[in-house]
């Protein structure tokens, strides 16, 4: 770390600059070569990727590839199908006041950019919006949480020892790396991890008017009503909640029970969860630790014991928190009072759903949100007056694996998105060109002025 805390963090943008400037990252062919290289660079460290990311949560091979890598190269996938056709000159229509002339819009790059990863996918949230900003024809310069250090560790030996600094890089360290790369001066930047950080990164690019995608979190709400599939609703919900350990952005973070589904669902729940992870879910090579001491202290402070009515387990030596249910939760409880990021499912009951609905609202606005249910009233309700990044109906998660979906947050959650074209269009500038005829020149906006010439206007304007 003392090699990156004496790096000359202003040579290194201004490489990429001058990088940026010489027009090669605008060729599309250049960045089709460079999407296709580093898929092959990622194919061929696979293992060290998976050895790497076991020490940090004990996440198997499996679900490295199915919740990381798949995801990565489905992006690059993506990119290099379509980033011709995006990048293509885009004609629209022009006004009679324009008329003769064309007008169309050209898609560009911004230049020099900064992605800061978050821990709980090291892999997806630091590499994709990678693929997104070079796809678009910049440079960029990674910087991965260092919570999830072997993970960091294995993307900077694969990317630094595959790739010219001056195009691509990865810096790691902690807040004092990221506050010094903070200092430097970005076309755009690009952050996935708290809410709370995400003022500090907006408030340090605003020094330098430097456009942000910030990619939070918050409290995602569940409903679940009576005419709910119970056996689908509870295998769904199983896997999205204690995916990765419940370490997931868009994991259903409580449960909005209508008065008389809990009794259904409830023993439904705990069968799945012994379904898919055993009698003793430490034991299973499908359930990951939390990532580490602080949060896993974190978690416990969250919990009621004496609302525990599934899991509860726990060993501080292996960072270990079991699948866990609290009942007959309130807002008021510990629990409901930030985003839990952990394997704790709280549930609270509702016979009113307008009062449901107004719980969400009087809180910062969630960055999923799901229904469980047939009622298409209720459903429709519920996602019209609820205001969320996205979600799913009769499904949690599984959102995000759509790249025709934008993936972000509103609000607190976030602001701006990505995944498939929404990446491209958020590392792009989109110039717009009224390209005018000179063959004639109406003298309509030309003093004098009239009455006559007001009227024309009208026509051609109004």
């Amino acid at each position: 770390m003392d090699a990156n805390k004496k790096f000359n963090y202003s040579a290194l943008v201004k490489s990429q600059l001058d990088f940026f400037n010489s027009n090669e990252t605008k060729d599309i062919e250049f960045r089709i070569v460079q999407l296709k290289k580093l898929k092959k660079v990622l194919k061929e460290n696979e293992g060290l990727m998976d050895d790497a990311i076991y020490k940090d949560f004990r996440k198997s091979s499996f679900e490295n590839y199915a919740t990381e890598l798949s995801l990565v190269y489905h992006e690059i996938n993506l990119a290099i199908k379509n980033v011709k056709k995006w990048s293509k000159r885009k004609n629209v229509s022009t006004d009679l006041a324009n008329l003769p002339s064309k007008s169309y819009v050209i898609p560009e790059p911004l230049g020099v950019t900064l992605v800061i990863g978050a821990w709980n996918y090291p892999y997806q949230l630091s590499l994709s919006p990678m693929v997104a900003a070079i796809a678009a024809g910049n440079t960029c310069i990674v910087k991965p949480s260092e919570l999830s250090l072997n993970s960091s560790n294995a993307m900077a030996k694969i990317i630094n020892d595959n790739f010219d600094s001056k195009y691509l890089h990865v810096v790691e360290g902690s807040v004092e790396e990221t506050t010094a790369l903070l200092q430097e001066k970005f076309d755009k930047i690009f952050y996935t991890g708290s809410t709370q950080v995400g003022k500090i990164i907006m408030l340090a690019a605003a020094k330098h008017l430097t456009p942000v995608v910030l990619e939070l979190g918050g409290k995602s709400p569940c409903f679940v009503f009576n005419d709910a599939n119970i056996k689908i609703t509870a295998k769904r919900l199983v896997w999205a909640k204690f995916l990765n350990g419940g370490q997931t952005c868009v994991a259903p973070d409580y449960l909005l029970l209508e008065k008389g589904v809990k009794e259904k669902l409830l023993p439904e729940i705990k069968k799945e969860i012994i379904s898919i992870l055993g009698d003793n879910p430490k034991e299973s090579e499908s359930f990951v630790r939390i990532i580490n001491s602080r949060h896993y202290q974190r978690l416990i402070k969250l919990i009621d014991k004496d609302k525990i009515i599934v899991g509860g387990d726990n060993d501080e030596k292996e960072n270990y928190f079991a699948p866990t249910v609290l009942d007959n939760v309130s807002f008021e409880d510990a629990v409901m009072q930030e985003e839990i990021f952990g394997p704790i499912l709280p549930l609270i009951e509702f016979d009113n759903l307008d009062w449901a609905i107004q719980q969400i609202k009087s809180r910062p606005k969630p960055l999923a949100l799901y229904v469980f249910g047939k009622n298409r009233k209720n459903i429709n309700k519920t996602l019209h007056e609820v205001s969320f990044g996205g979600g799913a109906v009769n499904d949690a998660v599984m959102h995000l694996l759509n790249s025709n979906l934008p993936f972000g947050g509103v609000g607190d959650s976030g602001t701006g998105s990505y995944h498939g074209q929404y990446g491209f269009d958020a590392f792009s500038h989109y110039k717009s060109i009224l390209d005018k005829s000179t063959l004639i020149e109406p003298p309509i906006k030309y003093a004098p002025y009239s009455s006559f010439k007001r009227g024309v206007l009208e026509k051609l304007i109004e």
